[in-house]
């Protein structure tokens, strides 16, 4: 195969690429809703402020289980 095939080939499944990107965009203009907008009153504003340490006293670590046990 030569330089001019490899470069035709390219072109031709690029062309192939945009007209399906193409056709992507208008199928998901097309099914997805209007995004709501979002409401104020249901927003939680979280702090940057570190977090009260003595509220993870008495917890377990996610996925290691209680500290006093070993897992199984």
């Amino acid at each position: 195969m030569s330089l001019l095939d490899d470069l035709t080939a390219v072109r031709r499944n690029l062309n192939e690429l945009v007209r399906s990107v193409e056709r992507l965009e208008r199928d998901v203009a097309r099914q997805s809703p209007a995004v709501p907008e979002a409401d104020p009153a249901r927003m939680v504003s979280v702090p940057d402020t570190p977090y009260d340490s003595s509220l993870w006293t008495d917890s377990d670590d996610e996925g290691l289980g209680a500290r006093d046990r070993r897992a199984p």
